[in-house]
């Protein structure tokens, strides 16, 4: 049986940073959760459109 190398065996650890740097939220524009708040109450509006309009057998851009 062949020893085996120590340094070779040995499990190494990764290199981790020292100093993690801290994101600041922007004071304006687009953010993350502003998005996706808008996009969730644009799907709620297109949903509800589309169950006014087979309650009412009609579009409701089109003018009876």
């Amino acid at each position: 049986m062949v020893a085996a190398n120590p340094t070779t065996t040995s499990v190494t650890t990764p290199l981790q940073p020292r100093v993690v740097p801290k994101r600041r939220l922007p004071r304006f524009g687009f953010h993350t959760h502003c998005e996706r708040l808008n996009g969730r109450a644009a799907m709620l509006g297109f949903f509800a459109l589309l169950a006014v309009e087979v309650w009412l057998g009609h579009g409701l851009l089109v003018w009876p």
